[in-house]
């Protein structure tokens, strides 16, 4: 039996609650004794962002959201959407705004200011690049063929796992303290996307490859894979703008809400290995699962 936990909201709205961040905080406001609604295309109420008239049901008993935007804050529609479900959430009564924010996007922080103009309680979380790339999204099949390759070079990123992140969300609905703030989140260090590809090639006990190429034959190979022109874009901008340093360095976010430290990449390299994660077959079913 759920043991209730008095201090989460009344019925949270967890917008993009079957992906990588949206599905774990799913999980921990359930095993919370919360009450959650899914936000998703799939489910009922259903919820779109393309579509504003899904959005009242949606929200309908709700006194807080988690907001995640697919397939990310910088596309340039994303902040007007952003604006107007916030002011719509305000008006039904969930004040409880809690924002997935990327670093160092510009579309994303025209979003973040949406938020905080709408008159929510809201917090923002700025994360840095999910752990869980690899083994969830278009990353994971790659790898399970043996090669990954992208546009950067020897640039750290501090990845972070996606359980670190729901950690902190949970702790933050049910705590006013975080109202009004922007916490920024990264892993506890910094890693090239090289040394990424190769701390899981020793996870998983085979050969897997990091091949770094220039923008536009990434590029290329997208569009030869088939990959559409909004998200070929969306890449090339994320790719082509991103990994030029801004990003390259720690922050002691977790730690800071939970007590404790981020978890390390190889703890996740070694436990997704462990569970199959870049056997061909899993990799295939996950990212098409997660896209």
């Amino acid at each position: 039996m759920r043991k209730p936990t008095r201090d989460l909201p009344s019925l949270t709205l967890v917008i993009g609650g079957t992906g990588k961040t949206g599905g774990r905080v799913a999980d921990r406001l359930w095993n919370a004794g919360g009450r959650l609604r899914l936000g998703h295309r799939s489910y009922v109420p259903r919820f779109d962002w393309a579509d504003a008239r899904t959005w009242p049901r949606a929200l309908a008993g709700a006194t807080a959201a988690y907001v995640t935007y697919h397939p990310d804050l910088l596309l340039p529609e994303a902040a007007g959407r952003v604006s107007a479900f916030a002011s719509e959430a305000v008006a039904a009564g969930a004040r409880r705004l809690v924002l997935l924010s990327g670093r160092g996007e510009e579309g994303a922080e025209l979003a973040e200011e949406a938020l905080k103009a709408s008159g929510a309680d809201w917090t923002v979380i700025r994360a840095s690049w999910f752990m869980q790339n690899f083994s969830e999204g278009d990353f994971a099949p790659a790898l399970a063929e043996g090669t990954l390759t992208l546009p950067v070079g020897e640039i750290g990123e501090p990845f972070i796992d996606a359980a670190d992140i729901a950690d902190v969300v949970l702790t933050v609905l049910g705590d006013p303290e975080y109202i009004g703030k922007t916490l920024e989140l990264t892993g506890p260090q910094l890693l090239t996307f090289g040394e990424a590809v190769a701390t899981i090639a020793a996870a998983a006990g085979w050969s897997i490859v990091y091949r770094e190429v220039t923008l536009d034959a990434f590029a290329e190979g997208l569009t030869q894979g088939g990959v559409s022109d909004e998200m070929r874009s969306l890449a090339v901008e994320l790719f082509g703008t991103l990994f030029d340093g801004r990003n390259a360095h720690t922050t002691n976010g977790v730690e800071a809400v939970l007590g404790r430290p981020a978890r390390e990449f190889l703890d996740f390299a070694v436990a997704a290995a462990r569970s199959g994660t870049w056997d061909v077959e899993i990799a295939s079913r996950k990212a098409a699962l997660h896209r």
